[in-house]
């Protein structure tokens, strides 16, 4: 029996916090081959400091005669993303900031092994295992944590692009413990908060009366109680932010991407990679088979694991835990899911219709928990397969 008394932490960061900044950039620079080419292969990273952003790796096309020209469109791309999260501070600012682009033609000996042949299927860019998570706590099927972590920095961002909070500035963390009594959250015991501001006059109790009003609105009624413990800006003053006060990578938030820690995680990070890259769209379905087990009704909780051997198309291993809450036995799962849904690259990539430009958008306040979008946006949280499950099971 799992532990049903007990207290989890999970934090998640803003679209400005510079590691965030950087997994937007990837990400753009990604779709815009996408769109170009629905099959390229890209590896794109990006870092980010003072005044700099620099971005490499590698991208694959059908055509490399056309590498040239789609690279002189990353800088402008790489702009766009800071002025869109809202960067114009003196030490970096979208027009003004250096930006360096150093992507280059994908290596050979890795387009072998993922290329489709006479002999063999598209294989896998890499070996890994891939997790996917679900749970009935929030109506998202998501971990409580993490999911109201995400909302509360979104919330921010909200009124600070749209005027109401003008003194906000972009970069920002959110950290919340909740309660769980039988295995529910039910009360929060702790809020800790860090946002940027524009004033070096305001205090953390003045930025407190700015925040404590939308996290309000953003967590369930009665979960915030005369005991919950605040922690606004506990550090004092905070309006050096962004990539100019700290360095910013693509792929460290892989925690904050996911589940907050509730789940495993395998270690691969998401942004900058296209979907034959199974770190990404094997995760993804992970999280698709995983929902769609507690959506039919099978589990309370469900955590899927799937792992892959560089250009081998199939998954090595299929593996279902329902934490002891199924109605059906896990390995009658894991044999529902082989029977399906086809798990190799391909087969992920064409059921979820994963070779789209849909990325830059799940680059901040998780990838999963949101909501399907019309263009195909966040396809893996459809909950098409649960017919499908409970007839094979």
């Amino acid at each position: 029996m799992s532990r049903q008394n007990y207290i989890f932490t999970s934090e998640s960061v803003s679209e400005g916090h510079p590691d965030k900044v950087c997994d937007q950039i990837s990400d753009a620079v990604l779709d815009a081959f996408l769109a170009q080419e629905p099959e390229a292969r890209v590896a794109c990273e990006t870092f980010a400091t003072t005044n700099c952003v620099v971005i490499g790796g590698e991208v694959g096309l059908s055509d490399q005669t056309k590498l040239s020209e789609y690279m002189e469109r990353v800088e402008g791309i790489a702009r766009e993303c800071i002025r869109g999260i809202g960067y114009e501070q003196e030490k970096f600012h979208h027009a003004t900031c250096k930006v360096t682009n150093l992507l280059h033609e994908q290596s050979a000996h890795i387009a072998q092994g993922v290329d489709a042949a006479e002999n063999k299927d598209e294989g896998a860019g890499d070996q890994g295992i891939m997790f996917g998570y679900a749970t009935t706590e929030t109506p998202a099927l998501m971990p409580a944590p993490i999911q109201y972590s995400h909302a509360i920095l979104r919330r921010l961002a909200e009124v600070r692009k749209d005027g109401s909070e003008p003194t906000l500035r972009p970069d920002a963390k959110s950290q919340l413990s909740l309660r769980y009594a039988d295995g529910k959250p039910v009360e929060v015991t702790s809020i800790v908060l860090s946002t940027q501001h524009a004033e070096e006059s305001q205090t953390s109790d003045d930025i407190r009366d700015i925040v404590e009003p939308y996290i309000r609105q953003v967590l369930p009624s009665g979960w915030i109680t005369e005991t919950t413990k605040w922690w606004v800006n506990p550090t004092g003053k905070f309006v050096i932010g962004g990539p100019d006060g700290d360095a910013g990578l693509t792929g460290r938030k892989i925690i904050v991407d996911t589940y907050g820690g509730a789940a495993p995680h395998g270690g691969g990070a998401f942004s900058g990679k296209d979907p034959t890259k199974v770190d990404r769209s094997a995760a993804y379905v992970a999280r698709y088979l995983a929902k769609n087990v507690v959506a039919s009704g099978m589990a309370e909780r469900c955590t899927i694991q799937l792992s892959y051997a560089i250009g081998v198309a199939a998954p090595l291993s299929i593996y279902a835990d329902t934490h002891g809450t199924g109605q059906v036995e896990d390995a009658a799962i894991e044999k529902a899911i082989d029977q399906v849904i086809d798990l190799t690259p391909r087969g992920i990539r064409q059921h979820l219709e994963l070779n789209r430009p849909i990325y830059q958008r799940t680059a901040a306040y998780g990838h999963f928990g949101r909501e399907p979008d019309a263009d195909g946006g966040f396809s893996w949280e459809r909950t098409d397969l649960v017919d499908a499950l409970k007839k094979a099971v």
